[in-house]
């Protein structure tokens, strides 16, 4: 059976999320800072029982669902979640999970990324014989600042809109941290980590400025940003479909650990 979780279900949740808690960060996450009772988001959990360990999950956070199962799960009884909910957005989670939705719910677009984890670093990577470099940790006072980088940055241009509330909230909540580097008074490289929680983090917002490119910038703030994480006892993960971007990721010591998937509703049906 499929039913609401609550806080009584905490120890469950996690001791199913915590079979990958890579895979699972944005719910563990989520669950940590935000517990079971919030009006932008919900929790369904698939069992045997009332008080029978959980197989299944979806979590719902503002109109984005995300879900995870430990082999076999009742995806009808998920996907009727979904479609009751009109304004429904995007189902993602493990490729694996996400594409056992197919034909269930309206699919506008699909997109896929590799999912990447670190849990050791690349003992190589030292920064000893390059140029010096300042790295600093953000704080709220300089998030316009970073933002004028990542304003330029192509592949973040989708975001740019909420770029500045998401850092921000990310800053002041302690579920995000962010390293940069400075040259002339403004930020030229930067790295993130968002949904921080107990077990890990997810990295996002790799950038360097187009005109410094080259020198190693962002896999030296990478670098130092997960040294600092690791040291805290938490795996680091992320997403990419940049083969570039691949190349500086396995060089820090990431490994692709599978795919992750995106399943953007048609909201017409």
């Amino acid at each position: 059976m499929i039913r609401r979780l609550y806080e009584a279900d905490r120890e469950r949740l996690m001791e199913l999320t915590g079979h990958n808690p890579s895979i699972n960060l944005f719910i563990i996450g989520d669950v940590e800072n935000f517990g079971f009772e919030q009006e932008f988001m919900e929790l369904w959990g698939e069992c045997d029982s009332a008080d029978g360990p959980l197989r299944a999950v979806m979590l719902r956070f503002y109109s984005s669902y995300l879900t995870y199962a430990d082999g076999d799960f009742d995806t009808e009884g998920f996907a009727e979640l979904v479609r009751k909910d009109a304004g429904a957005e995007m189902i993602s989670g493990d490729a694996g999970i996400v594409q056992a939705f197919r034909g269930k719910v309206p699919v506008r677009e699909e997109k896929q990324m590799l999912f990447a984890e670190l849990k050791q670093m690349n003992e190589q990577i030292s920064s000893a014989a390059a140029a010096p470099l300042i790295i600093q940790k953000a704080t709220a006072h300089d998030v316009e600042a970073i933002c004028t980088l990542t304003d330029q940055i192509q592949e973040f241009a989708a975001s740019a809109g909420d770029s500045r509330r998401s850092l921000r909230n990310a800053l002041e909540s302690n579920t995000g941290r962010t390293y940069f580097a400075m040259q002339d008074g403004k930020v030229i490289a930067s790295a993130s980590t968002t949904a921080e929680n107990s077990l890990s983090a997810m990295i996002v917002a790799v950038a360097t400025h187009p005109e410094h490119r080259g020198r190693g910038l962002a896999t030296r703030i990478t670098a130092e940003l997960c040294a600092a994480l690791l040291a805290e006892g938490k795996s680091l993960c992320l997403f990419y479909n940049n083969p570039q971007a691949g190349l500086i990721y396995k060089k820090l010591g990431f490994e692709d650990i599978g795919s992750w998937a995106m399943m953007y509703l048609d909201k017409q049906h």
